[in-house]
């Protein structure tokens, strides 16, 4: 690969170069390109570079839309009443059982491109609108095949404890959910991360433990949504766990984040989904404040997180979480990197995989104070420009 040098930059604040070989970044700081082809040198002309954007949660690949049943809301029907006239999770699951694993890749490279226009390099996505081994492979399948064809990095995560399928007993599905579609997970994806929602009406405490357990004894790594709407004391079980995150804490108490910054596990906090839904937040400064380890995602997905860009998440956490820019774009690059087992990106320094964008500002606060558009000039990936 040739050498590039992205010249004329600001970094962390300060003017320096960037220099690209082999896909990594060599060396910056240095503001001499004296001898380097102009094929090879990008001015960023004074402004902003970043690395590029690490959404460490999303629900991405699904097919449907949920667009007539959000304007239902809109109008007052109750969660209540959409489910009954077959809306909410399960009209996502009718549909994505429907798709084909060839669609479902189809659907979710686009969408996969239009995060990577607006940042995202790099991308976890998780199963979950199978709710049955079948379907649940098919998507996993899909999420691998879609994230070939991707120029950044797809990480998939098997959510295999999404939802309870309303046509099934209870207690049955919960054990063939764990004796059967938990060991072909196994086989053929081995190592993946599990995750569960945790919530009332959907996987109870007692559940998501007895599947995290078998999956821990089988390899796999742990994370859990818990505490969107009730906190059912997950935190305290997935901190004497060791699992590797949870995910919302909308409703985690201060306790609840101390405990969990108190361990090595990582919070996620979703603040698109307090957005779209009914303007609940985590609360991220405490969580910081406590030493906690946050990472911050879109939670992109059909019904509850409509948002796939992760410059509005970092927006929405300064507003709405307590975050400095600097701690929410940090919750965005480098903390998603290290929560998907990913130390090669998520900072700009010699050894880094060059992972990058440009933006269209000459100081990176600017992230946080603009929003409603797309700050993304330039994307590049592994060394390549993609914008």
């Amino acid at each position: 690969m040739t050498e590039t040098r992205i010249v004329n930059a600001i970094v962390d604040g300060n003017p320096a170069d960037i220099v690209i070989d082999d896909g990594k970044i060599a060396e910056g700081g240095e503001r001499n390109h004296a001898g380097a082809s102009e094929k090879t040198v990008f001015d960023a002309g004074g402004r902003a570079v970043l690395p590029g954007f690490v959404d460490c949660h999303t629900h991405a690949c699904f097919a449907g839309s949920r667009l007539d049943e959000w304007e239902r809301k809109l109008a007052g029907a109750s969660y209540l009443e959409l489910m009954e006239a077959g809306g909410g999770i399960m009209a996502t699951v009718r549909a994505t059982r429907k798709a084909s694993e060839t669609e479902l890749a189809e659907l979710l490279l686009t969408r996969l491109n239009r995060m990577l226009a607006h940042g995202s390099t790099t991308v976890e996505v998780k199963s979950g609108y199978g709710l049955d081994t079948g379907n649940e492979l098919k998507m996993l399948r899909a999420i691998a095949r879609a994230g070939e064809s991707f120029p950044g990095t797809v990480i998939p995560t098997a959510c295999i404890g999404h939802a309870i399928d309303p046509d099934n007993d209870h207690d049955r599905f919960i054990r063939r959910t764990i004796d059967e579609t938990l060991p072909a997970i196994t086989a053929e994806f081995p190592g993946i991360a599990l995750d569960a929602y945790c919530e009332k009406g959907a996987w109870s405490l007692d559940d998501c433990l007895a599947l995290f357990d078998a999956g821990q004894a089988a390899g796999h790594p742990i994370r859990v949504h818990a505490d969107q709407f009730n906190a059912l004391g997950m935190i305290e079980a997935a901190v004497e766990r060791g699992f590797a995150s949870v995910d919302h804490l909308e409703a985690t108490d201060g306790s609840g984040l101390r405990t969990l910054a108190g361990s090595r596990t990582f919070g996620v906090m979703l603040p698109a989904s307090g957005f779209h839904l009914d303007d609940r937040y985590g609360d991220g400064r405490a969580f910081i404040d406590a030493g906690g380890r946050l990472a911050l995602g879109t939670n992109y997905n059909p019904g509850s997180a409509p948002c796939w860009s992760m410059p509005f998440v970092v927006a929405l956490a300064v507003r709405r979480l307590g975050l400095t820019p600097a701690e929410a774009i940090h919750a965005s690059t480098a903390a998603g990197a290290e929560l998907l087992g990913l130390p090669d990106r998520g900072r700009i320094a010699p050894g880094m995989r060059a992972d990058l964008l440009v933006l269209d500002c000459a100081d990176a606060r600017s992230l946080a104070f603009e929003f409603g558009g797309n700050p993304v000039a330039r994307v590049m990936v592994g060394g390549h420009w993609t914008k």
